[in-house]
């Protein structure tokens, strides 16, 4: 089964719900988006230097040291 496929029985079953199982599905389907974001957020805590380099580079952005893009990259 397809992406689109799982959709659509997705938005079939969603269909069918009462209002208060939607609330229940949107908290579940929330739960599951945070768990990824705390995953992805620590995968990225890890890679040593990150957590110095990140801020670094928001200090940089809050002083106007930045570039534009397009100077760096002409052929984007």
């Amino acid at each position: 089964m397809n992406s689109s496929q799982i959709r659509d029985e997705a938005k079939n079953y969603i269909d069918q719900l009462t209002p208060d199982k939607l609330i229940l599905v949107i908290d579940f389907l929330k739960d599951l988006q945070e768990e990824d974001d705390v995953e992805a957020t620590e995968e990225l805590l890890n890679i040593p230097g990150f957590e110095s380099a990140f801020k670094k580079a928001n200090q940089q952005v809050k002083n106007g040291k930045t570039k534009d893009w397009h100077i760096i990259r002409d052929d984007v």
